[in-house]
């Protein structure tokens, strides 16, 4: 896969098919491999967070999810082909496990969500294996004991609903760990299955503005939101200095 440098960071030019064509590989392959769908905020964190910025630039396989990414490849004169958004990829992958009979583990979310994700998933692909499930409110002395739970379910694909760096940084610690063949940070994914959070409708998705849905939805997020400005105007500067 050809990569694309935003920032420092490293992010795969792949489209939707392209993605999912990458996972049937990275799930046939030995160890546990990292998939990240980063967007314009965790780029920009990854800006100031060398750890996480590593833990990117290292993983097996990097999604462009968010419009941001897509405006910014355009400055830079190296456009992406599309967006690949991390809850689309997901619908694609648990797609493909249900053809294969494969297994997943729900990790994150508030206590309960996981389940109720995990229902919606099954009455979906009926031939999924949901291998486990558990919430996301525990400490950094239970981490140890979670990913046992993991392991002795030996997913074919965990699901890390932690919420960004967090996530990620989880399954880096513990990748050479872990018995699943795939790790991916999904962030509000579950909350979406679980019909927690309502998904933006087609229009926004289509004009890349979900990110304007979710600021209707949660307008405690602003200060979040501005990270997309911010980043936006950073690619700009970066590419003028050159």
């Amino acid at each position: 896969m050809k990569r694309l440098d935003i920032l420092g960071i490293h992010v795969d030019k792949v489209t939707k098919e392209e993605a999912l064509n990458t996972f049937k590989k990275l799930i046939a392959s030995d160890g546990c491999q990292m998939i990240i769908t980063p967007n314009s905020e965790i780029v920009m964190s990854a800006t100031k967070d060398h750890h996480l910025r590593t833990i990117i630039n290292d993983a097996d396989m990097v999604i462009p999810d968010g419009i941001g990414l897509v405006y910014a490849s355009r400055i830079i004169g190296q456009p992406l082909r599309e967006r690949v958004t991390g809850i689309d990829f997901l619908e694609s992958a648990l797609n493909y496990l249900n053809q294969i009979k494969g297994s997943i583990f729900l990790l994150g979310s508030k206590p309960g969500v996981a389940n109720k994700a995990a229902e919606k998933m099954k009455e979906k692909y009926p031939d999924l294996l949901i291998s486990g499930t558990y919430h996301g409110y525990f400490g950094e002395g239970d981490e140890e004991a979670v990913i046992q739970m993991i392991n002795d379910a030996r997913p074919d694909f965990l699901c890390v609903a932690l919420g960004s760096p967090k996530q990620e940084k989880m399954v880096k610690k513990y990748q050479e760990q872990l018995k699943a063949k795939a790790a991916i940070g999904i962030g509000g994914s579950l909350d979406v299955w679980a019909g927690e959070l309502k998904r933006a409708p087609k229009f926004y998705q289509d004009y890349g503005l979900e990110w304007l849905y979710r600021l209707i939805q949660q307008p405690s997020r602003y200060k979040r939101m501005a990270a997309l400005p911010a980043f936006i105007l950073k690619v700009f500067f970066r590419r003028n200095k050159k």
